[in-house]
């Protein structure tokens, strides 16, 4: 994996290397006895914050620029509609990182960007002995990393029974949290982190499409914390996600905001202030999942889980759509008995495969055919 992430640097954007240069230049002078310490940092910071409006200003298109300070990703993404249609992302080829053979799967580290300064650790799985396997995304909670899609236990029982997985980190998460001030992270960004990620989920699907060793008609999502919340609003946006399972999603923004403990105390008034409330009130799944009626849908909540309120997680259950299935646990204890040996992953597979006829069915289609060589069952309908 060092082998790929090297690689990958190296494809990366030549801001990356322009920034390493500045720093190795700032630390030879000090090595060289001609500046202190305190000097170095403000001559790094000076540089930096030069290099960043200078970037800015290239990356805004000529039309639109308001100013130095104006960032490219605003420029061309439209963070006020969950769907692509309002917003200019063109994706650059995708780079290889490494591939790795195994007996049960192939897996595929693949490096996609859509924005500057932010690409994207794609990593696709699939199963062996498949030709063109359904595809079923998995996005995590913040924080998280991509350590599990390298998991060679993990990446067995996602695509067993052979679906492919394709797995990645949200916005301002794992790898993809660079070059921003340390009080911007998931939540203070929130609309950012989460129509730039719902954005990511359409753009991944796009170029899923283009391959001919996937099947993406019809897309499974696993998504949780978080994720989940991403997934509900990918699902609104785009037609193509046809199952999704929900693991204690993050929503109803004001109790969430009030009670959450990932939100550190000091930081709290910020977020229950009504401008920032506004400001993400159209993402939040209370307003989203109801409409999502033409989905195969389930809700799982951990009952004592405290990144999202008890409140919360009520008023999320009580607004899913007909038809979804809810299952609630008291705590990780038995949510752990219910899903381990790859259950977890089991529900989405089931719903993404045909419907078979059910057993009294095939029962009495063969009696009425026992006269009869041939069968009118098809194999399909009876697997």
């Amino acid at each position: 994996m060092f082998g790929a992430r090297l690689r990958l640097v190296q494809n990366s954007e030549g801001a990356c290397s322009a920034r390493w240069q500045i720093r190795r230049f700032a630390l030879w002078l000090q090595l060289m006895g001609r500046m202190r310490r305190r000097n170095v940092l403000l001559l790094i910071t000076l540089l930096l914050s030069l290099f960043n409006a200078e970037l800015g200003r290239a990356q805004a298109p000529s039309g639109n620029r308001v100013g130095p300070a104006s960032p490219g990703p605003r420029s061309v993404e439209d963070w006020n509609s969950l769907s692509l249609a309002t917003s200019q992302l063109k994706a650059a080829p995708p780079l290889l990182g490494e591939k790795d053979e195994q007996p049960q799967f192939t897996r595929e580290l693949i490096q996609v960007k859509w924005r500057m300064g932010d690409p994207i650790d794609l990593y696709v799985i699939r199963p062996k002995g498949v030709a063109k396997p359904p595809v079923i995304l998995y996005l995590y909670t913040y924080p998280s990393e991509t350590d599990r899609f390298r998991n060679d236990h993990f990446c067995a029982d996602v695509t067993r029974d052979g679906f492919a997985a394709v797995g990645f980190v949200s916005a301002l998460t794992g790898q993809r949290y660079q070059n921003r001030p340390m009080k911007e992270w998931f939540v203070s960004e929130l609309q950012e982190a989460l129509v730039t990620s719902v954005h990511d989920v359409q753009m991944i699907l796009n170029y899923l499409s283009t391959r001919q060793d996937l099947d993406t008609s019809q897309v499974g999502m696993f998504g949780e914390g978080s994720g989940g919340t991403i997934a509900i609003l990918s699902a609104a946006a785009d037609p193509r996600i046809k199952t999704i399972d929900l693991l204690d999603p993050w929503g109803d923004w004001p109790d969430w905001m009030a009670k959450s403990e990932l939100i550190p105390d000091e930081e709290r008034p910020r977020y229950v202030r009504s401008e920032f409330l506004q400001r993400v009130a159209p993402l939040d799944p209370l307003e989203w999942l109801p409409k999502l009626k033409t989905q195969h849908l389930r809700l799982q909540q951990v009952m004592n889980d405290a990144v999202t309120p008890g409140v919360a997680k009520q008023k999320i259950a009580s607004i899913a759509p007909a038809g979804a299935q809810v299952s609630q646990y008291d705590g990780i204890p038995e949510f752990f008995r219910a899903v381990s040996g790859g259950r977890l992953f089991q529900w989405t597979k089931d719903q993404m495969r045909p419907v078979p006829l059910p057993a009294s069915a095939n029962r009495n289609v063969r009696r009425a055919n026992d006269n009869s060589a041939i069968s009118t069952v098809s194999p399909t309908d009876t697997k």
